[in-house]
């Protein structure tokens, strides 16, 4: 599964940039003569990915930190030596502290740019050396301010596939919400009888508020739920609880005769098929959530089809309910049912092409080519006379 990282990978080299992709250490024995592997990506332009293996154990992560993080600096001078040339720009999304800032010395430019939330000290002191931090929630930037760090609001990225597989919504630019137009002659499902209410992320993770969901796939027997995501623990890479809860809920979706289940897809046939969606349900219980209800992925994924988003509360979104109708308590779900009923009874008013231009047009707004425009500008304004 593509998250933030690779999509911003994949926009720097498309825009010219040599980008050097680098994995996490391979796990295994660790191995003295191993080399760094750096691979070309077929299709996409000067992007290679470097794999490596460490030459110390990986486990002295877990119980002896300062060694293991002796052992990398001198490990990432191989890298950076392998490499053979001068590195502009370091941009991390590492909330582990895998790979400290301060030890790619010499480099103009080091960014941190955290996508999720951070939960431990490591993930505190991962912006240790950066130059400026970017973040898709203000929550998460303010756990930074002791780094007196300039710090920027970001919003997640939609992908290219996203915005290219418009079927309702057609464009005729790139940017504005006033060149779309509506290309549909129905205002809500445009299959009567059916309506089809999308979900995409792993199943498999704790935070779901299972019971919530199942209740609200019980209580709406014509609407038809289809999830994209991982539901066996062998399919995901971004790891989830695989405990009897979790079998108990996977298991009540598949006794649903409402629920269809596709596993995990590619990012494309994602793409294409929710747009086939009549709107989308976000139902994470806010106290596991890993982000808090402060913002998800997702959102923007789901804004580019135009259509209705149903969810718990989402902080990021609070004053915006012309792109996200959500539930208005922070601690619990339980009006999420109800307001979800609610929506699906109007579904021609939510998914009126006045409101999907709305959501559609926020999407087109947010495409990692325009935030890293934005990231561009801001790095203007607060280093004025640096080459970027």
């Amino acid at each position: 599964m593509f998250v933030s990282k690779h999509h911003y990978a994949i926009e720097l080299a498309r825009r010219g940039n040599t980008v050097y992709f680098l994995d996490p250490p391979e796990q295994g024995e660790s191995d003295l003569r191993e080399p760094v592997n750096i691979t070309p990506l077929p299709d996409a332009g000067n992007l290679f990915l470097v794999r490596h293996k460490l030459w110390f154990p990986y486990k002295l992560k877990f119980h002896a930190l300062p060694l293991f993080h002796a052992g990398m600096r001198g490990h990432l001078k191989k890298i950076l030596k392998t490499i053979g040339e001068p590195i502009d720009i370091v941009w991390s999304f590492d909330l582990g502290n895998l790979y400290p800032l301060t030890y790619f010395t010499g480099v103009p430019r080091k960014i941190f740019h955290p996508v999720d939330e951070p939960l431990n000290p490591p993930a505190i002191a991962s912006a240790r050396g950066a130059d400026v931090i970017f973040s898709v929630t203000a929550e998460i930037l303010a756990k930074y301010k002791q780094y007196g760090l300039p710090a920027q609001f970001i919003n997640h990225g939609v992908g290219a596939d996203f915005l290219a597989s418009g079927g309702a919504l057609s464009t005729a630019g790139d940017s504005a919400a006033g060149a779309l137009s509506f290309a549909g002659d129905n205002a809500g499902s445009g299959r009567p009888g059916l309506v089809r209410i999308g979900f995409s992320g792993n199943l498999l993770r704790n935070d779901i508020d299972r019971p919530t969901f199942l209740q609200i796939v019980r209580e709406n027997p014509a609407v038809r739920f289809e999830c994209w995501g991982s539901y066996k623990d062998r399919e995901s890479n971004i790891g989830g609880v695989a405990n009897d809860e979790t079998r108990q809920f996977i298991a009540g979706l598949q006794a649903s005769s409402n629920v269809v289940l596709h596993g995990p897809v590619p990012s494309g046939r994602l793409a294409k098929e929710i747009h086939g969606m009549d709107g989308f349900l976000i139902c994470y219980d806010i106290k596991k959530d890993q982000s808090g209800g402060t913002n998800y992925h997702k959102v923007m994924e789901y804004m580019s089809t135009g259509k209705v988003i149903i969810s718990n509360n989402i902080t990021t979104y609070k004053d915006r309910p012309e792109l996200v109708v959500m539930t208005a308590e922070r601690d619990h779900n339980r009006e999420l049912p109800a307001l979800f009923t609610q929506v699906i009874a109007r579904l021609d008013q939510y998914n009126a092409p006045a409101a999907q231009l709305t959501r559609a047009g926020f999407a087109r707004d947010n495409t990692y080519s325009k935030q890293v425009d934005r990231i561009q500008a801001h790095l203007e304004s607060i280093f004025p006379g640096r080459q970027q």
